[in-house]
């Protein structure tokens, strides 16, 4: 977004809020002109509660998480007033957060607790839950030894997402990716996911596909990629150098109902050349807010027929049910007020 022209700008003056009450009711002037909120409550450790306001959901500029992003991520979604996989998130959450040496300032228990009762004052029934792990408010420095402890923030978000049909097109990214210490902790230093993503969007296609410094596929910007062979086999790159995603690990649980009814050969994880992975009947992307979204043209060359694939559309489905009416262990009923 271009800044606002200004005239003179030796005659240009900073406003200066004479008080917390008139910036209050200027942030209030924001909100108080959409017409619906996106994000329906937040919980911050810094305040110890959940916030409905959303003029109020904000963290400290002294935030490690914020000047020297370190933190971690993590993202659950919101079905029909369930929340779908929150301990498989959690607990890459947790590992995520060992890996950047960051402890949480509540047990994994509480976190957890915390995410249901903020969950049911959002009210949401659709949406998306992502929370993270700073290394908490302090100083500008470095280290985070002088941080008084760490922080603990979330946020509910109302997202109206569905079952994606039509295909998309990608591109081979020419932005370097993360080092496997980084790629398979979902930390919160995304400018190369960014860069990548505009990349793309950049030559008209959706987002890209990471190659590793070995010639194999690896994943997509903030989503797992799959493949289906010529010989009906679903095949995801191996998770050692990647994110596991959570979706993708289910995905690996579930497919094999396919392969009972005779629709698929087979399920594995292995290193694909780009030869290989251009070479598929069918593509994907597979991530949590999709689950699954087909891929049908990389490079701007067609990925099978070039058409969305029906065994693509098949893994969607068993996902979706998954989401919709999966067992008890996937699904947690949220209790709203």
């Amino acid at each position: 977004m271009a800044a606002p022209k200004v005239e003179n700008d030796e005659e240009f003056r900073v406003h200066v809020f004479s008080s917390s009450s008139e910036l209050l009711e200027k942030l209030h002037e924001k909100w108080n002109s959409v017409k619906e909120l996106p994000y329906s409550a937040m919980y911050s450790s810094v305040f110890g509660g959940i916030i409905l306001d959303p003029a109020m959901m904000v963290i400290p500029i002294d935030d490690h998480m914020v000047h020297r992003g370190h933190g971690v991520f993590d993202t659950a979604i919101i079905l029909d007033g369930y929340l779908y996989e929150l301990d498989d998130h959690l607990d890459r959450f947790l590992r995520s957060a060992s890996k950047a040496k960051i402890s949480s300032p509540f047990p994994r228990s509480i976190l957890r607790s915390i995410l249901i009762q903020l969950t049911a004052a959002s009210q949401c029934k659709k949406g998306t839950l992502r929370y993270w792990l700073s290394a908490g408010p302090g100083d500008f420095l470095l280290s985070p030894a002088g941080c008084p402890t760490s922080a603990f923030y979330a946020v509910v978000i109302n997202e109206n997402f569905s079952q994606c049909k039509e295909g998309v097109k990608v591109i081979t990214s020419m932005i370097p990716m993360k080092s496997p210490l980084f790629a398979t902790m979902k930390n919160v230093n995304y400018l190369p996911n960014v860069l990548s993503k505009m990349e793309a969007e950049e030559q008209g296609a959706f987002a890209s596909i990471w190659i590793d410094e070995e010639g194999y596929i690896a994943e997509g910007p903030n989503v797992n990629v799959a493949f289906i062979t010529h010989g009906k086999e679903l095949v995801l790159p191996v998770f050692d150098k990647i994110l596991s995603g959570c979706t993708a690990l289910r995905l690996l649980e579930l497919a094999p109902k396919l392969v009972k009814q005779g629709r698929l050969k087979g399920v594995r994880t292995a290193n694909l050349t780009v030869e290989e992975a251009k070479g598929a009947a069918e593509m994907m992307y597979v991530g949590s807010t999709l689950p699954i979204l087909p891929i049908i043209m990389w490079d701007e060359k067609p990925i099978g027929n070039g058409m969305v694939g029906e065994l693509t559309m098949a893994l969607s489905d068993l996902l979706w049910e998954d989401m919709a009416t999966g067992p008890e262990t996937k699904r947690l009923l949220v209790p709203y007020a």
